[in-house]
């Protein structure tokens, strides 16, 4: 299986006028493509088969590509490494949270322009489940938006309107499970086999026993186990998350030609980035957690090919909540490309710990643990999310799990704390409880009185974005953030939402506070303008494109991050309450001491040395 087959089915749809390009195309991706997937499926009976109807439909939809996107696509593919810049800046929202539907956020696309946003993403619009969703994560309709939000004109007109902003949509795409709704679920359910086959079910606990062995639980609390009984299958349904979120089984490969056509359509609509939710868990393995098996990996390489073939203008982003030392493994390798981006949660967790400590060890340590960027690849910066921050992933660097659990209780509040986070999966049998809650308020917004409290707050919190910024990325500002927005607790008086702590950090966009934003005597005002000074002055600096070489400096004093980019840049982070005076050692060309305030930041910046000049 090592002959690359004929591009017969791939080229068969296509309009003339673009085969010699997509031929060229398949030609430098479709080895890649061909090799991953006969390692997973090629011992299948029909698996040539299967291929060539793969390559068939890829060249349909291909040919229904609208010529604007393929005009996008040639751009991008002449120069790769165009999301890498430091100019790119990305947003989350929600929908409705932010504009109301898919129409109002066309209306706050003035304000993303403002602030500089290169890239939005919005949480989960396709139409979700009846009921409980999972925050719109258990999605019933690939090929509809929720009704609330629109429609799928309304998607293609934002697509549209954004583009021509310089901004464009991501999209969450789940890989890992469908909601119990879904059609491929509802056919299941009435006795369908070969949709049965889609997902995982077992006749009796035998081997889900064997299988919780070694399995994680994700919402102990709230969704204890792996499977779920569903008298309609007469079998236990594999439901990693929630038992109305039933896993797909990716060892039939009909799963995998259905998912890859859902995403292109939506691709074909307009949107521009997938954000791939939960990537991590794709393929299950007894005896193992079933995480970051091979073949996740050999399964995202291929998607990878799919998109360089298709649709190359489109960006694929792994959303796997991983240790620092399974990061890398989801952007690939040059030889074997996988995801374009990658959230780096182990840093996003790190500068938060550092608040808490006053010291600025875990970022170190996760910065050293970082190999440097493949090409055309970049890390996802972040600061907050709509998802709790699950401090477990920091293990490797804590050391125990002690120190997290004493982290987690200074953002709960604990022995005087400045910050006004929310516990999550907290039980008694749980070591290390997550934490939930908007930026303003773990950087202690909430808790501040008086206007010097408001301005440490500040400062922690452009010392997180600031680090999320420098370190070499695309960073992300959640919704809010830019605004001083703080904890939304009126989730407890909804049934529906009263249990799961998250929607602490889910608020509405605050209007009066918009209406702020510009307003320099407002504290609102006084966030926004200085998020969007630090948002500035990345862009002026080439030193911060995610490529650029990344170095950590002893800066003398352990409260102190120090941060080199290039030859060009330095950044020091005091992730203390007291002043510093830091002292970057073996830096030439920088001053030898740089004092800096409580919590304060420091970016210093030369021009960069000329070619085979001494340091």
């Amino acid at each position: 299986m090592n002959e690359l087959p004929s591009p017969a089915p791939l080229l068969a749809a296509l309009p003339p006028e673009r085969r010699d390009e997509v031929l060229r195309r398949y030609a430098e991706h479709g080895p890649l493509l061909y090799r991953r997937l006969a390692a997973v499926y090629g011992a299948m009976p029909g698996f040539g088969q299967w291929y060539d109807t793969l390559l068939g439909a890829l060249g349909a939809l291909h040919a229904a590509r609208p010529r604007e996107l393929v005009a996008l696509d040639a751009a991008r593919a002449a120069d790769p490494a165009w999301f890498t810049r430091q100019h790119m800046l990305g947003y989350s929202a929600y929908t409705d949270h932010f504009g109301g539907n898919l129409r109002g956020v066309e209306e706050r696309i003035g304000h993303l322009q403002t602030l500089g946003v290169t890239y939005l993403h919005l949480l989960p619009f396709l139409r979700a489940r009846a009921g409980e969703n999972d925050g719109g994560f258990a999605v019933a309709s690939f090929d509809e938006i929720e009704p609330a939000l629109g429609t799928m004109d309304d998607l293609e007109h934002l697509c549209l309107r954004l583009r021509r902003a310089g901004i464009s949509l991501c999209a969450d795409f789940v890989l890992n499970h469908v909601a119990d709704d879904h059609p491929w679920a509802r056919a299941a359910a009435a006795g369908d086999l070969g949709k049965r086959d889609f997902f995982h079910v077992f006749p009796d606990r035998t081997l889900p026993d064997r299988h919780e062995r070694t399995l994680a639980q994700v919402f102990p609390d709230a969704a204890p186990g792996n499977f779920t009984f569903v008298p309609a299958l007469g079998g236990w349904v594999w439901t990693t998350f929630y038992p109305y979120q039933w896993d797909l089984n990716y060892a039939n490969p009909d799963v995998l030609a259905e998912i890859v056509g859902a995403l292109l359509r939506l691709a074909n609509r307009g949107v521009e980035a997938f954000r791939l939710d939960s990537t991590a868990f794709l393929w299950k393995r007894e005896g193992t957690g079933s995480m970051n098996q091979p073949e996740v990996h050999a399964l995202l390489q291929a998607l990878r090919a799919i998109v360089a073939i298709v649709a190359p203008g489109v960006l694929l982003k792994a959303e796997a909540i991983v240790p620092t030392r399974e990061l890398p493994a989801y952007l690939g390798t040059p030889e074997a490309p996988e995801c374009h981006l990658a959230y780096h949660s182990t840093l996003m967790a790190a500068g938060w710990a550092a608040l808490a400590e006053q010291d600025a060890d875990l970022p170190r340590r996760v910065i050293a643990r970082t190999p440097a960027l493949p090409d055309a690849a970049s890390w996802l910066t972040y600061v907050r999310c709509h998802d709790d921050i699950g401090w477990k992933i920091l293990a490797d660097e804590a050391g125990s799990s002690e120190r997290l659990a004493q982290v987690a209780r200074f953002f709960h509040g604990a022995d005087g704390s400045f910050a006004a986070g929310v516990g999550f999966q907290s039980g008694a049998h749980v070591q290390v409880p997550a934490t939930n809650g908007m930026a303003a308020a773990l950087a202690g917004f909430e808790t501040a009185a008086g206007p010097l409290a408001r301005e440490l707050a500040l400062r922690r919190l452009l010392l997180v974005y600031g680090l999320a910024c420098a370190f070499g990325g695309m960073p992300l500002v959640y919704m809010g953030d830019e605004l001083g927005m703080g904890n939304d607790h009126a989730y407890r008086d909804d049934p529906a939402r009263a249990h799961d702590t998250r929607w602490v950090q889910r608020p509405l966009l605050d209007a009066g506070r918009l209406a702020l934003r510009d307003d320099a005597e407002a504290w609102t005002g006084r966030v926004f303008r200085a998020l969007r000074a630090l948002v500035e002055e990345r862009r002026a600096c080439p030193s911060l494109a995610a490529g650029q070489a990344r170095a950590l400096v002893d800066a003398g004093d352990p409260a102190v991050l120090g941060l080199a980019r290039g030859d060009a840049f330095l950044a020091l982070f005091n992730f203390s309450a007291r002043p510093v005076v830091a002292r970057p050692a073996g830096v030439h060309g920088w001053p030898a001491e740089v004092e800096l305030e409580p919590w304060g930041m420091r970016w210093l910046q030369r021009a960069p040395a000329a070619p085979g000049a001494a340091p």
